[in-house]
């Protein structure tokens, strides 16, 4: 043939392997016209493409439509290497192999028996290579190799030929190696979107559906066919269409390519089925695509059953919990009450004792008297101790009475230490208070003055004998500080805990009821002030009071109130 004639044909068969690729055809029937458009073109030649596993390093059959079948299967899979056959040699190489005499050429010492006796005397092989950016240098893709059955060398012409149909099995090995990669990611993906037992669908911006998986399909129970001419707001509850129309917004206003783009985190919303029964389900969504082509892929979880175990676990724990209580306060209203029994009793019974006595004896004036006054200090005792029990109940209830007023803490702390005076010189105490200026106090005068009874009274009772307390009162920026400390044996740290608890002695067995810190505490807090207590073990207690002082600033603020709120 004439160098035009080859040129026609050579672009009738080039247009010939083109449309075969445009329309899909497998690889191997594009290499098989590649390979026969050659042999057309160069008489007695037989023609074959093997396409190179870089990996495993090794060839594997492409097209070798005029080759005994024996033999191609004979080399599928040979390893290349310096002297493997043309192919494998040119494919270890990058070069182009021309063995004019298999017999006789060393490359062939391991493949010349397969070759030989099928009449295969010359190989000529050339490298198949397409230049990639990502590489160094050209990529050998694989070999195209040309038999003849003498020994043979070639012309320019088969050089020229050979060349340009090498092109063609790189274009068409780079085409099956990119959309092959393409088909087999999207069969994964279908497989993905298909199987998946999560509910998947993808979405334009606007959140209508454009496709949907069956689990979808179901967990709504509706047909794919309706979801596809509906869109999102369609299946979600109108209490929450408002919060899934902000998440696809959000998506959609990001610019550029979004590929995997995800909103912060799952929304729960309620759909609604068609049957009209609903499903609580975690939607999450994320930006497929870029430019005019995004679209949203959205994930739906059914959370129906997690979130109902949710609601029986907090059920349960609340009426666990309100059991404990419960069962908490009818232990502690049995213990109250027998603290409260055994309290009275001893007065009450020394009531009775020498109520009694004076019915039924005639005693002397002396006498006498001093059972009536008996009677009169366990009356008062049990009249203290309901007054006591009835101020904690109306404290609890926020319903004890109060009235704020300016007070002078001096004037206060004197009246009480001058009551206290008989039982600390019972004990030999020591009373001290010093002489310093102080603001009024805003409080109940009363009140107060029961606070500081019972803290003193404390300070004289858990004493050494002979020892000392001293009452003090300051300013600390808007308060006033109240402190009554004693020189006694202090409390262990292990007691710090239970000092508030009602009829809670420590152990102590100095008297009293238990209920002196705990209505101190109380009264306090109800007059918008707080309550401290130090100890030191062997070294004595201090007890701290902090109350609002009585300036115009302070009298007027709103946590001064009535009750303990």
């Amino acid at each position: 043939m004439t160098p035009v004639d080859d040129t026609r044909v050579l672009l009738g068969h080039q247009h010939r392997v083109l449309e075969l690729l445009a329309g899909g055809a497998a690889r191997g029937e594009v290499l098989e016209a590649v390979t026969r458009s050659l042999e057309e073109l160069i008489p007695g030649s037989r023609c074959s493409v093997l396409v190179l596993d870089a990996v495993a390093g090794t060839l594997h059959h492409g097209a070798a439509p005029s080759l005994p079948a024996e033999y191609s299967a004979a080399i599928d899979g040979m390893a290349i290497g310096h002297d493997a056959g043309s192919c494998g040699t040119a494919a270890y190489t990058g070069e182009a192999v021309i063995a004019e005499d298999v017999a006789v050429d060393r490359r062939w010492t391991r493949y010349r028996d397969l070759a030989l006796p099928h009449g295969l005397r010359s190989c000529w092989s050339s490298p198949i290579r397409l230049g990639r950016a990502d590489a160094q240098q050209d990529a050998v893709l694989g070999t195209f190799a040309v038999y003849h059955e003498a020994g043979h060398r070639p012309d320019e012409r088969e050089r020229r030929l050979v060349a340009r149909f090498t092109d063609l099995a790189a274009l068409a090995l780079e085409h099956d190696r990119l959309y092959g990669a393409l088909a087999q990611s999207e069969e994964r993906f279908r497989r993905a979107f298909e199987d998946n037992a999560v509910g998947m669908a993808l979405t334009d911006l606007d959140g209508r559906f454009l496709k949907v998986n069956p689990a979808l399909a179901r967990m709504l129970g509706r047909g794919a066919a309706d979801l596809l001419v509906a869109d999102l707001s369609a299946v979600v509850r109108r209490e929450d269409r408002a919060g899934a129309r902000l998440l696809l917004r959000s998506l959609a206003g990001r610019g550029g390519p979004v590929f995997g783009a995800a909103a912060p985190g799952p929304l729960e919303v309620t759909l609604v089925r068609a049957d009209g029964s609903t499903i609580v389900a975690a939607l999450s969504a994320s930006v497929v695509g870029a430019g005019a082509r995004r679209h949203l892929s959205l994930n739906v979880v059914d959370v129906t059953a997690r979130r109902a175990a949710q609601r029986d676990r907090i059920a349960r724990r609340e009426a666990e919990l309100a059991a404990r209580v419960a069962e908490d306060a009818s232990r502690a209203k049995s213990e109250l009450l027998s603290m409260l029994s055994h309290e009275l009793r001893t007065p009450l019974q020394a009531i009775i004792g020498f109520s009694e006595l004076l019915g039924t004896l005639d005693l002397p004036p002396e006498r006498r008297g001093a059972a009536l006054g008996h009677i009169d200090s366990a009356a008062r005792h049990v009249l203290d101790l309901v007054g006591d029990v009835l101020d904690l109940a109306r404290l609890e209830a926020r319903a004890l009475p109060l009235s704020p007023a300016p007070v002078d803490p001096g004037v206060l702390v004197a009246e009480v230490t001058e009551l206290l005076a008989p039982l600390a010189a019972e004990r030999g105490i020591t009373v001290s208070v010093p002489d310093e200026a102080c603001g009024a106090v805003l409080c109940d005068e009363r009140r107060l003055r029961q606070v500081l009874i019972n803290l003193v009274t404390n300070g004289i009772r858990h004493n050494h004998r002979y020892g000392w307390v001293e009452v003090t009162a300051h300013e600390d920026d808007e308060d006033v500080v109240l402190a009554v400390r004693d020189g006694g044996p202090g409390i262990a740290p292990a007691l710090m805990d239970r000092l508030f608890v009602p009829f809670d002695q420590l152990g102590a067995d100095a008297g009293g009821s238990g209920l002196g810190l705990a209505l101190v505490r109380g009264l306090v807090e109800a007059m918008s002030g707080t309550v401290g207590v130090t100890s030191t073990p062997g070294e004595g207690t201090t007890v701290t009071v902090r109350l609002p002082a009585a300036v115009d600033a302070v009298a007027t603020r709103a946590g001064v109130r009535s009750g303990g709120g």
